[in-house]
């Protein structure tokens, strides 16, 4: 597989851009992610004349991520190449998530279940907003839910994450082989021969007790130990009580669930953390990224704390290097939460850099800023992951 990088507000010059990196190639299959400034249409018109009518794959991305350059503005292009056909990996795809996001994720596990080997290293991309204004998501976690009961028994690898236009959330769209698609996830499904191990890089720490969801309404939660949410958060934090629309919240502050031992020491690698979306000082509620939280769930207030971010992007990739990485590695994909940006989290320090540049040099790279991450979790099965990396490393099966 090739590696290309591109920035340019020409689709045609970005697509070139990569070509060139790429050198001569024919590929079989395309994996290409778009900043968000670009037209659909016109990007799949350029990526055709390029490399003829091959099928892509992927879809938009608030920023992409490689080792020629990084960036968020909009216009970046990166892309793999699929050349050679023992890598190259199984499309499967739903268009229905408008309609019931867990239907749609349980007819998808159901696809992966009849093509996918035991084992198998499985990417799952999907179109993080189903709306704007106020952005109305697709839930990663609805849609794993399903996935995980149309999967069945069978053992996979997936990791992957959900497509975004840019950083407010404004939109997202994919290619799913077929065309420019909305409302729709696309999973590849790799050959027996390879498989993928992931990292997770996380950065918060817990700065309250451990507090009891007592009234939660889908993604909303109205109390936290019998008080208004809101308020909790907002007196525990020192923010202004009432002054928050969620924009403030978002920036400092996630609501962490602890899995295992509540009581064993602390390690950020148990948590389950859940950015905050919105605040609604009328209601003293405030809406989370995913509705998978539940009444009588105990949860703990967890600051976004950049040094710890960036801490635990220089241990993961150094576990990577140590662990992952050899004569069998193929490609490093990092799945890289928009929120972490420097432009949305404040970072001196662009986290993504730290990645690309620590990562071993021997090993095609490339990642995308995210909307949500999906990697298997605490020994679990793969979960939805907020303001978080995932690195997956693919590699041949020894």
């Amino acid at each position: 597989m090739r590696i290309g990088y591109g920035r340019h507000a020409d689709p045609h010059m970005a697509v070139r851009q990569c070509a060139a990196a790429m050198g001569s190639v024919a590929p079989g299959l395309l994996l290409a992610f778009c900043g968000g400034r670009h037209a659909p249409a016109a990007m799949q018109a350029a990526l055709h004349q390029e490399f003829g009518n091959v099928p892509i794959f992927g879809g938009s991305a608030a920023g992409a991520i490689a080792r020629d350059g990084f960036g968020y503005g909009g216009f970046e292009l990166g892309l793999i190449a699929f050349d050679d056909p023992s890598l190259m990996p199984q499309a499967v795809t739903t268009r229905g998530l408008l309609a019931d996001a867990r239907a749609a994720g349980a007819e998808l596990g159901q696809a992966v279940a009849a093509v996918a080997a035991k084992d198998a290293a499985v990417l799952l991309l999907f179109d993080s907003v189903a709306s704007g204004s106020p952005p109305r998501l697709h839930h990663a976690s609805r849609i794993l839910e399903g996935f995980h009961i149309g999967l069945g028994d069978k053992p996979v690898c997936l990791f992957g994450g959900g497509l975004l236009t840019d950083m407010n959330l404004s939109d997202g769209w994919v290619f799913d082989g077929a065309g420019i698609a909305k409302h729709a996830a696309v999973a590849l499904v790799f050959p027996p021969g390879i498989v993928a191990e992931t990292v997770i890089m996380h950065g918060c720490r817990p700065v309250s007790a451990f507090m009891e969801i007592t009234r939660i309404q889908g993604a909303e939660v109205y109390e936290l130990d019998g008080r208004p949410a809101l308020e909790v958060i907002e007196t525990m934090l020192g923010l202004p009580l009432g002054g928050s629309r969620g924009q403030e919240l978002s920036l400092v502050a996630t609501l962490g669930q602890k899995q295992g031992d509540p009581f064993a020491p602390h390690d950020e690698n148990a948590y389950v953390n859940r950015l905050i979306l919105r605040a609604n000082p009328a209601t003293g509620s405030v809406t989370l990224f995913e509705p998978d939280f539940a009444q009588g769930d105990r949860v703990q207030i967890m600051s976004r704390d950049n040094r710890l971010m960036l801490d635990s992007v220089e241990r993961g990739t150094a576990d990577a290097n140590r662990r992952l990485i050899g004569p069998d590695s193929l490609l490093g994909l990092y799945i890289d939460c928009a929120g972490r940006a420097s432009a949305r989290s404040g970072s001196p320090v662009e986290e993504a850099e730290v990645v690309r540049n620590g990562l071993d040099r021997d090993l095609p790279f490339l990642g995308f800023y995210s909307g949500v991450e999906v990697a298997p979790f605490a020994h679990q099965p793969s979960r939805s992951l907020d303001w978080t990396g995932v690195l997956a490393v693919l590699r041949r099966r020894s």
